[in-house]
């Protein structure tokens, strides 16, 4: 049976079917989204979105989606879905969808009279191309199949409404048309697979309506183009591929093409092989070759603390080591432009907040455990070294070494941690002076820099660095324990922040804890009884004053909440990795238990990937981005973890 699959009871429940999402990514950012009945929610939505840096920085929606038509003895059935204003939805042919699967590619069986069409969907990795296999697979009769496009032209942050400068234009290309509705956008090819007759027939579908953006508080409805329809005629057992993409294709090798793109394809079989597969959807090259990591879908771009923090996951935790040097190659040239002072060469974002350069030198420390001290050392020695020394001499901009050890960074005004909501212009939670993970990452660094120079490097400078990383050590103890058995989220001169967040989980879970074993056991304690939810730790526990757990509604509302109660599965990472430094394979049965609440996540919002964020309330709904890699990386470094102690003898 497969692993993720739906029968016609859920596929025709649009409460069920609509809020489950599929993604499909290629390697250049480009993505086809919708829901599993192919009724668009989001604006985000597309069954073609590219980057048109011609334009912009942004992803744009060109085919909307595509209706198929069965056509029998003249009576039409069409299979499309649409949501239009007033909760009207038309023309409902989820109603003849009798099952889907996505094992390896998504896959709808329409059952329509004695009609049986399966439906196969592909995005190919390195072109910006949609592919889509229709199969006839039972008719008693003639059948004719009408394909309507839906055309956007957009950014996925704006929408599009029935004007006189769109372009009607088309033009005829090998079995299929290409077409350009706007000045400064690719053509998009629609080409078939089959001889066709495509029939010009221009109009404006108006008031289509997304209901997501509507939760928001956003405006949620647009217009959108169809030129016409293509028409064919199909037999049983035989199959047509339609191919929507930026560049033309010679039409007679799209069948091929399609069962290439198909061996390709890891099966999504399991929990794992859909981390697997999640993982690598995160994964972007540029034309130049460099590589990055995508910090989720459908809005995120390459930023820097999160590229750090997923990167060991969604690379070494898979067995991909070769992908983790690509990407650190690309992110160590832009940590050392911006070190130098120099503009910026490479597409990663936020590199200038303060814990960046500290959350590298966490990165490599997975490295070298995957590959071994010595090749750690050769690769990343140096800019390890010379990230410490960049901060021993206070060269960031924002970051201040103290005598007391500890590191400084100014927050009050522009929020500079992972919790970084802002309302009107002003961080929501404004973390600053000594922050409580700055300092764990900064005593973790003195000491893993330390040892590596120690066994390959300068051995006064491990001197040195042992004898900073004591008196980081003692203040940090000093600063942030509290006699309540938890860690203080930051503290500023006389502002002391006792909110209960799991940012005090990082120093139980790093290699190097300025804590005792007694003082970690204490904070995990508090993290288990406050923050554990079954989609990771919270961001605020329920006692601390302002919790907020539900991110629902307006935008200002859901910034609000962003960070003040609301669930994160990549915090549940560093609590498992916590868990088993203490106590071993006597808490196997507790963690293993606690991953099933993200297996449950395969079948529900996007599947086969992990959502962004998650209420802190049950049940726990999904929230956010459809696919966030931090969380991915996580789950699937503490899949790894948890291996690693149950085989242990």
């Amino acid at each position: 049976m497969s692993y993720l699959r739906f029968e016609k009871a859920v596929m025709t429940n649009l409460e069920e079917s609509l809020r489950r999402e599929l993604l499909r990514t290629n390697r250049s950012g480009a993505y086809s989204a919708s829901t599993l009945v192919d009724c668009n929610t989001r604006k985000y939505h597309g069954l073609l979105v590219v980057p048109v840096p011609e334009l912009d920085d942004e992803n744009h929606v060109l085919l909307s989606s595509l209706d198929c038509t069965v056509i029998q003895h003249g009576a039409e059935f069409n299979l499309g879905l649409h949501k239009y204003q007033g909760n009207n939805y038309s023309p409902k042919g989820h109603k003849y969808i009798r099952e889907f699967s996505c094992d390896v590619v998504p896959t709808t069986i329409y059952r329509v009279g004695g009609v049986v069409l399966k439906r196969e969907t592909i995005f190919q990795a390195y072109e910006d191309r949609i592919l889509i296999r229709y199969t006839l697979e039972d008719a008693h009769s003639a059948t004719t199949l009408r394909f309507r496009p839906f055309l956007a032209f957009r950014s996925v942050r704006q929408f599009t409404h029935e004007n006189s400068t769109a372009s009607r234009e088309f033009h005829p290309v090998d079995n299929g048309i290409k077409t350009c509705m706007y000045a400064g956008y690719p053509d998009l090819y629609m080409q078939f697979s089959k001889k066709n007759e495509f029939v010009f027939q221009p109009d404006w579908y108006r008031g289509v309506e997304y209901p997501k953006e509507q939760e928001r508080g956003y405006a949620s409805n647009e217009d959108l183009y169809v030129p016409g329809y293509f028409e064919m005629s199909i037999k049983k057992g035989e199959s047509i591929v339609f191919s929507g993409s930026t560049k033309s294709i010679k039409s007679s090798g799209l069948k091929a093409l399609f069962q290439k793109e198909m061996n390709l394809r890891l099966s999504r079989d399991s929990f794992f092989h859909c981390l697997v597969a999640a993982a690598h959807q995160f994964h972007n090259r540029k034309p130049n070759d460099d590589r990055y990591l995508l910090a989720g879908y459908p809005w995120f771009k390459a930023r820097a603390r999160d590229t750090f923090i997923s990167l060991p996951g969604l690379t070494l935790s898979i067995g991909e080591r070769d992908y983790f040097e690509l990407v650190m190659k690309t992110a160590e040239k832009g940590l050392r432009e911006f070190m130098d002072d120099k503009p910026l060469s490479v597409k990663i974002y936020e590199v200038e907040h303060p814990d960046v350069p500290l959350w590298a030198i966490w990165a490599i420390q997975q490295y070298v455990k995957d590959a071994g001290k010595e090749q750690g050392y050769k690769m990343y020695g140096k800019l390890v070294k010379d990230i410490v020394k960049y901060i021993l001499t206070d060269g960031h901009p924002n970051l201040r070494l103290d005598e007391n050890g500890l590191i400084y960074a100014n927050g009050r005004d522009k929020a500079v941690t992972w919790m970084n909501s802002t309302a009107n212009g002003r961080p929501v939670v404004p973390r600053s002076g000594y922050i409580v993970e700055f300092n764990a990452l900064w005593y973790n660094a003195l000491k893993f820099c330390a040892s590596l120079e120690a066994e390959f490097g300068d051995k006064k400078f491990a001197e040195k660095l042992e004898q900073q990383a004591e008196v980081c050590k003692t203040s940090f103890v000093d600063t942030f324990m509290n006699e309540y058995g938890y860690l203080l989220d930051y503290v500023d001169g006389t502002m002391m922040d006792w909110s209960v967040r799991p940012n005090m989980i990082f120093p139980v879970a790093f290699d190097y804890s300025p804590l005792n074993q007694e003082q970690k056991k204490s904070v995990l304690d508090v993290c288990t009884r406050e923050l554990l939810t079954p989609k990771g730790l919270r961001s605020l526990s329920p006692k601390s004053g302002g919790y907020n757990p539900m991110y629902v509604g307006p935008q200002t509302q859901r910034d609000y909440a962003y960070h003040q109660g609301t669930a994160w599965p990549w915090l549940g990472g560093f609590y498992i990795e916590a868990c088993l430094k203490l106590y071993k394979r006597t808490r196997l049965s507790f963690l293993e238990r606690h991953m099933v609440g993200y297996e449950d996540e395969m079948n529900y919002h996007a599947l086969g990937t992990i959502s962004e964020l998650f209420d802190g309330n049950p049940p726990f709904h999904g929230r956010g981005a459809m696919a966030f890699a931090m969380n991915v990386a996580e789950i699937l470094r503490s899949v790894k973890l948890l291996e690693k102690y149950t085989y242990q003898k």
